[in-house]
């Protein structure tokens, strides 16, 4: 098993606010090169493709920005102007250093981000709703960053989607949203040769009321 396969290994073991931000400052440095290269992770860029499809317009929020994959992603394809959020302060660093967020800011998905109600036209997030890491009572707090009619596209484990209780919530939620598709994704590259390669995801595609 490969450095990067203990680290995806450890993440999905999380269960607290605070073993996350343990091993993402530990994680932070190698994690582009140990975790995302090395396992030919392809999400960030697929998730920023679905979102791009319908023409989302800035200001737009990366919830669980980490290292800023997301950020690349979206800059390549024209989006911004982008913000980025995560619990670590290690990830955020790395983040900064390649140059695509308009800010960065901490923040914790279980409480409450310092965001004003409605400040983005869209939201985006990345590999931050799945196993051991934030689970459906988050979308309340990504409604409240939302604009009014504004694009969320959030991608879910399917593992996650099926154990966590997604469905319903997203069910709660009927009269807050509209336009809501379950889009299949995928989470590494063809040639991924790991323990998780045919893992499964999806991409929770709606707009806010």
């Amino acid at each position: 098993m490969t450095d990067g396969e203990d680290e995806l290994n450890a993440a999905y073991a999380l269960k607290t606010p605070e073993d996350s931000k343990r091993l993402y400052a530990a994680w932070a440095a190698s994690y582009d090169s140990g975790f995302a290269r090395e396992l030919d992770y392809r999400l960030p860029e697929n998730v920023a493709a679905i979102l791009a499809a319908h023409g989302p317009e800035g200001p737009i929020l990366d919830i669980g920005a980490g290292t800023g994959l997301v950020g690349v992603a979206l800059s390549a394809l024209g989006l911004g102007p982008v913000d980025g959020t995560d619990i670590s302060a290690e990830m955020l660093d790395v983040a900064a250093q390649k140059a695509v967020y308009q800010r960065l800011f901490l923040g914790d998905m279980t409480g409450r981000l310092p965001v004003q109600d409605g400040a983005y036209n869209a939201v985006v997030s990345s590999g931050t709703f799945t196993t051991g890491h934030v689970g459906p009572e988050a979308l309340d707090e990504v409604l409240r960053v939302a604009a009014q009619g504004g694009l969320i596209a959030i991608s879910i484990s399917a593992t996650h989607w099926q154990a966590a209780g997604f469905r319903a919530k997203f069910d709660s939620l009927a009269k807050q949203i509209h336009d809501f598709t379950l889009v299949p994704v995928q989470i590494y590259g063809d040639g991924a040769k790991h323990e998780h390669a045919v893992d499964k995801g999806y991409v929770a595609l709606f707009y806010k009321v």
